[in-house]
């Protein structure tokens, strides 16, 4: 229990908090904390204001999008850091005691920031479940046991001392927080042979809205299914997930082809469209469009695809798919490496081949750094026409520095029923487009930038899904609608029926079932029937 020393340092570091009503409501929601906690940790050495001088690393550490760390934007009145489960639940039971809000962040990576900022509840503060990132693994039951706070990084590192055949079908981004990644679905390099993280799932802990932490058992199938790709901070904060392991080769090969439009690259992309999706499951070739210098003259410009491969098997085998299939690609022995499953990790997250897997423990370091940037996600069911991609090229010549990834679907992903799990997108898809431009601190043309994903957006309006056109929920967009205060069901479909398809009504039965009065509450949260 918290000494009353630091219930009254804490009184004194929050007296010009915004949302503090009085000091003995601080002091009740502080021996609040520390009554329905386990630990006895002074809360003090937990929680952090503006005034404590670890505040602002705190919240910056793990942002992956930089433009919701600008001045403008509302911030929480104090983050707390919780050490133990009892510790969340416990800011659970006080928060709705004491009427206030909050935000729940696991690794930062929220595309809108939502984890740890808000536009339409303020005042708030932060759970950051940073420290909660124990992984344990039993390799006997081929599964694992994971703290949201723990990255994927550290779980493939964790899993590979125990075992060179055994992986978990997680991001490609290693640094991503497992706690929010898997309530989206959580899609990798394995999503063609194994499914989503999601689908993989098979129980986890969660702090529901009355304080009460519970386990698949203990929550019912319906929240069960809900929290598994239903997206972050609707129903609960998760603490735990179990997840299932599945088999890998020793051995795997690796390769990235580069292909420029001078080299035929519009008629080579046209045909990855056709191949990518029906292609062995084994295979995951990923498509990365970049604006690129055509020549000396750094002035010329030019659109550069990369063709990043993952293959679950030999290079032998892999040049005999690719022959028959991608002979268009060219792929060539030398362009491939032979590595284990978890050096493959450290290739698709971006790390230069040769990076030692340690970096997957250094859950701060990224191959892709945080930065400035806006995205937005579309599906797509039929092949884009070549006339239509010399158009995506031209778009993106006209911004300085614009992404165009192309996911593969199929496989798995087409034998599972899109009402499995709320994440949809399943037979028929072809491939998931992320658009994303970048920007440099101290740009002024943000604007327009941000301008830069909503055109490209409407230009590929025709070639994408429709009704309704579907968007991936950890690519939070809030271009398609946001839940205001005074929260509309027909308003809150605009976004929901994308993300979810038909299984938003479902969510949404389940939100009204355990969380009548929307207490778990963001701008994209699913609302409650009774609102």
């Amino acid at each position: 229990m918290a000494s009353k020393f630091s219930i009254l340092l804490l009184i004194v570091f929050f007296q010009s908090s915004s949302w503090a009503k009085s000091a003995s409501t601080l002091e009740n929601f502080i021996q609040c904390v520390s009554i329905n906690s386990e630990l006895s940790v002074p809360v003090i050495t937990t929680l952090f204001t503006p005034n404590n001088s670890s505040y602002s690393s705190i919240l910056q550490s793990p942002v992956f999008s930089l433009r919701f760390l600008e001045p403008t934007v509302p911030k929480p009145d104090f983050i707390f850091t919780p050490l133990h489960d009892s510790h969340v639940q416990a800011a659970v039971i006080c928060a709705k005691q004491f009427g206030l809000h909050l935000r729940v962040r696991s690794g930062g990576h929220d595309f809108e920031g939502l984890s740890f900022r808000s536009e339409s509840q303020t005042p708030f503060f932060l759970i950051d479940l940073v420290n909660l990132r124990l992984i344990n693994v039993n390799i006997k039951d081929e599964t694992v046991w994971v703290q949201s706070g723990a990255t994927n990084g550290e779980v493939y590192y964790k899993i590979s001392q125990k075992s060179k055949v055994h992986a978990v079908p997680m991001g490609t981004c290693t640094s991503l927080g497992i706690g929010g990644h898997i309530t989206g679905g959580a899609y990798g390099a394995m999503l063609r042979k194994h499914g989503l993280a999601a689908d993989n799932a098979i129980d986890a802990l969660i702090v529901d809205a009355e304080g009460r932490i519970l386990d698949r058992a203990a929550m019912g199938e319906d929240l069960f299914w809900a929290i598994r790709g239903g997206g972050g901070g609707s129903f609960g904060i998760i603490l735990w997930w179990k997840i299932k392991l599945v088999r890998v080769p020793e051995t795997v090969t690796i390769f990235n082809v580069v292909k420029k439009l001078e080299q035929g690259g519009t008629k080579i992309f046209y045909k990855w469209q056709q191949v990518a999706d029906n292609i062995d499951e084994d295979l995951f070739i990923r498509a990365i469009n970049r604006v690129v210098a055509s020549g000396t003259n750094s002035t010329d410009r030019t659109i550069m695809n990369i063709y990043n491969g993952v293959f679950l098997g030999g290079i032998d085998r892999l040049l005999k798919i690719m022959q028959a299939s991608f002979p268009e690609l060219n792929l060539t022995r030398k362009d491939c490496t032979e590595m284990s499953w978890i050096e493959s990790a450290n290739f698709i997250g971006l790390f230069p081949i040769g990076t030692p897997i340690e970096i997957l423990l250094q859950w701060k370091s990224a191959a892709v750094p945080p930065a400035l940037f806006k995205s937005k996600s579309d599906y797509v069911k039929t092949a884009i026409p070549e006339i239509a991609l010399e158009g995506l090229w031209k778009l993106m010549l006209e911004e300085d520095a614009p992404t165009v990834m192309m996911i593969p679907y199929g496989g798995m992903m087409n034998r599972i029923s899109e009402s499995a799990i709320p994440f949809p997108h399943r037979k028929g898809i072809k491939f998931m487009i992320l658009y994303q431009s970048n920007w440099q601190e101290g740009d002024k043309n943000a604007t327009e930038h941000i301008n830069w994903t909503r055109k490209v957006y409407n230009y590929l309006t025709p070639y994408v899904s429709k009704n309704p056109r579907e968007a991936y929920v950890n690519y939070r967009d809030l271009d398609l609608g946001r839940n205001r205060n005074n929260i509309s069901l027909r308003e809150a479909r605009a976004w929901g029926q994308r993300y979810f398809k038909g299984n938003f009504e479902r969510l949404v039965s389940i939100k009204t079932k355990v969380d009548p009065t929307n207490f778990f509450r963001h701008e994209q949260s699913i609302p409650p029937l009774t609102l």
